[in-house]
């Protein structure tokens, strides 16, 4: 066991410490603010404080897990090798950076507690992240910065055990339309006919005439085409349904329809299935734990993981409510329209409320890339070099590659063929 000696444990502290070591490093790591339980201490350890007990590992602490709330923080971005870095220790530390302080500043979303400018559905701008405009929105720095620091550890204490951690890759389904045509009823898919030729859309009028007679499949509806593609390659695969009552942003199938219900269950046969929540949930708790149930009800297994519309997050009001709704498990952690580590991150980590000084019991899966974020690209080339570059990057310090993929996007009719592109992915990256 690695025991850490400080001036003070507090939430902060215990948080991180647990995070780097034991999730990312898989070290077992004990904490003692006794100085006379560290000096007795014959395994590895070191000192994360404001001044050195002797000649031991010393890590210089800055105050950001030793204080309270948010704070005015002056950051000046730096170079550790070739990861950026921040808050420098001087040179009496063994490391040059506080990582745990930094880590704690990335992970718990610091940044989205300070005054920003949102964007149309209230979320916080990648354009906005100290990781976008410091140019390492692409690099997992927390789990770097990790990795650079366990090579020093080992210098030191090279008998220190850490257990084994292998590169993971999961694809994501998000499904909040289930059929761009069908089951949407005489109403629905009338009003749909009249826009489509109010547009001039003729192609599309005649493609939803073709699956309307059932001539031609309904072209989001590809989830045998999924299944079969995960199994073909054993990819690990998860499925988020919206479930919902129609509205504004939220247009999914009726839920009292049998054939989406029945789809729901096919799929939840051979994938996992959890809750994509729908855009009126988003503050409304006794409708997200409305949606829970009835998503439940369906599959017949409990519903623990979900994700955001639009990957709509607020800071820290949404992680409470996805705990008072009894989920464990958050798959939005990621910007829509740009690739990267919103967190800085590729390893799943609970999440931290500042206001209330606790961790929260609900864990943060982060994606590296949102479909979306794909589109800008005009070629395959252009876009598995960028998918190269942060599988690389993930691959480096054997973290999760976690990628977010609509049904929506896979189904359209575009320059390119998107679930050919979505095969050749899978067939990439699948470990």
């Amino acid at each position: 066991m690695l025991l850490i000696y400080t001036h003070k444990i507090t939430p902060r502290f215990t948080y991180i410490m647990k995070q780097i070591f034991l999730r990312i490093l898989g070290i077992e790591v004990g904490f003692t603010t006794k100085v006379e339980d560290f000096i007795k201490h014959s395994g590895p350890k070191i000192t994360y404080t404001k001044q050195p007990l002797q000649n031991e590992f010393f890590i210089r602490s800055h105050p950001l897990l030793f204080e309270h709330g948010i704070n005015d923080l002056q950051i000046t971005m730096s170079e550790w090798g070739d990861t950026p870095c921040f808050f420098p220790t001087g040179e009496r530390s063994n490391v040059p950076y506080d990582i745990f302080a930094a880590s704690f500043y990335l992970l718990s979303r610091y940044e989205e507690y300070v005054p920003h400018v949102k964007d149309l559905f209230g979320r916080f701008p990648y354009k906005e992240s100290m990781a976008h405009q410091h140019g390492f929105l692409q690099q997992p720095v927390v789990d770097l910065w990790a990795q650079k620091l366990v090579h020093l550890l080992k210098e030191r204490f090279p008998t220190l055990e850490q257990k084994p951690k292998s590169v993971r890759f999961t694809s994501i389904i998000d499904v909040t339309v289930s059929h761009s045509f069908a089951h949407r009823g005489l109403f629905r898919g009338s009003v749909g006919v009249f826009l489509d030729l109010i547009g001039l859309k003729f192609r599309k009028v005649m493609q939803r005439l073709l699956v309307l007679s059932k001539f031609r499949k309904d072209p989001y509806d590809n989830f045998s085409e999924l299944i079969a593609l995960h199994k073909k390659h054993g990819v690990s695969s998860m499925f988020f349904f919206q479930y919902a009552r129609y509205s504004r942003y939220d247009k999914n199938i009726s839920t009292e329809n049998n054939a989406f219900k029945h789809l729901i269950k096919s799929v939840a046969d051979y994938n996992s299935v959890s809750l994509a929540a729908s855009y009126s949930s988003f503050s409304n708790m006794d409708l997200l734990k409305l949606e829970k149930e009835n998503l439940t009800n369906v599959i017949n297994k409990a519903v623990t993981y979900v994700r955001l519309r639009y990957n709509r997050v607020d800071i820290p009001e949404t992680y409470r409510n996805l705990v008072g709704a009894e989920f464990t498990d958050d798959f939005s952690m990621g910007f829509t329209h740009e690739t990267g580590f919103k967190a800085g991150t590729c390893t799943s980590f609970y999440f931290y409320d500042i206001p209330l000084e606790i961790q929260q019991p609900i864990k943060i899966h982060p994606f590296a890339m949102h479909d979306y974020a794909l589109l800008k690209y005009e070629s395959e080339e252009e876009i598995f070099k960028e998918l190269d570059q942060l599988y690389e990057q993930v691959k480096q310090v054997n973290g999760h590659f976690m990628t977010v993929f609509s049904n929506e996007l896979l189904g359209s009719e575009q320059k390119l063929n998107w679930i050919e592109l979505y095969d050749k992915i899978v067939a990439r990256y699948h470990v």
